[in-house]
């Protein structure tokens, strides 16, 4: 079970004061899971401090955490056999929910 501080606490609901979702992904059970829309991250405890981004933001395919691949000459986002073609779109998407996770955790400081 993952223990958080009051502060690690009141980091979160303040990012959820700004539209993100928490939600837990079972694979990752020792990191806070966030969302906005189609796309989410993992955010790790920092002992005695706040939370920080774990690896890179990332897009949901099916509801998890899909990585981008090179399939048939194309981009996909893909998660087990679910498969989401890369988009302007959706890599707009991507950034602007990385940006805005970035911004809230820096304000959150």
């Amino acid at each position: 079970m993952l223990e958080l501080t009051e502060q690690q606490i009141g980091i979160l609901e303040r990012l959820r004061e700004r539209g993100f979702e928490l939600v837990a992904f079972p694979l990752y059970a020792s990191h806070v899971g966030v969302r906005r829309g189609n796309c989410a991250a993992l955010l790790a405890p920092v002992p005695g401090s706040g939370m920080r981004l774990f690896g890179d933001v990332f897009y949901l395919a099916a509801g998890n955490p899909a990585v981008r691949i090179h399939r048939g000459g194309r981009e996909v986002f893909v998660w087990k056999s679910n498969e989401v073609p890369v988009t302007p779109e959706r890599n707009a998407e991507l950034a602007s929910f990385a940006e805005a996770l970035a911004e809230s955790l820096l304000a959150t400081v």
